[in-house]
């Protein structure tokens, strides 16, 4: 099997589904690198703003999943969902160092701006400390100051990115992508998938994109 494999990951930084599916992509990735080293792989990353409507500096997020969910029954319920599911596939998010359910316009211009000015590495290393940011320090990704340290720890200047943040009265420009829902990838263009599905469904389904690009089969 030859060929190209271009990847559209959506994706939201407060998304601990996010995280978990970036995980599975990854373990699908190694699997075809594995079995297919000759496939050149493509990777983009769309951020999609899920909460536009957040005030700048966020919402507790306590309070935020009480009235999301209805109680904090529902709530405990939900993030023991989301920690099983984590936990299998070596993650261990912390909901209790949460504070703030933020905006996350700036943190997608800034992901936008960066993945422009710096190398695939730099981009994946601002990508991972982003999710690590929020998810394992409770830091505020509404917060220009820590979006920018956070930057500049991955080798960006600070003085090329401040000026992609327009601040959170300003809505993340994700195409209408939020109406369906992240995670959500596409594979070259072809296959879509929605959710954080285990990796074994992910790489059936790039397997069947890059069959289908072989066969020259249509969209």
């Amino acid at each position: 099997m030859t060929g190209i494999l271009r990847i559209d990951a959506f994706f939201d930084f407060i998304c601990p589904w996010c995280l978990i599916g970036k995980r599975q992509l990854e373990r699908a990735l190694m699997a075809l690198r594995s079995s297919h080293p000759e496939v050149q792989l493509e990777l983009a990353w769309h951020g999609v703003q899920l909460l536009p409507h957040l005030p700048a500096q966020g919402v507790p997020f306590v309070e935020f999943y009480r009235q999301r969910l209805g109680s904090a029954e529902a709530v405990q319920a939900r993030q023991a969902q989301v920690r099983q599911a984590a936990a299998a596939v070596g993650l261990s998010i912390d909901f209790s160092g949460i504070d703030t359910m933020p905006n996350t316009a700036d943190a997608h211009r800034l992901m936008e701006c960066a993945s422009e000015l710096g190398s695939v590495a730099q981009r994946d290393a601002l990508l991972e400390r982003l999710f690590a940011a929020y998810f394992d320090q409770g830091k505020d990704l509404g917060d220009s100051v820590t979006l920018l340290a956070i930057a500049e720890s991955c080798g960006y200047p600070r003085e090329a990115l401040v000026d992609c943040l327009e601040g959170a009265g300003s809505p993340y420009d994700d195409s209408g992508m939020g109406a369906r829902g992240v995670p959500y990838f596409i594979f070259n263009r072809r296959q879509a998938i929605s959710g954080a599905q285990p990796a074994e469904v992910l790489l059936q389904v790039m397997q069947q994109a890059l069959a289908q690009d072989a066969a020259g089969s249509p969209a």
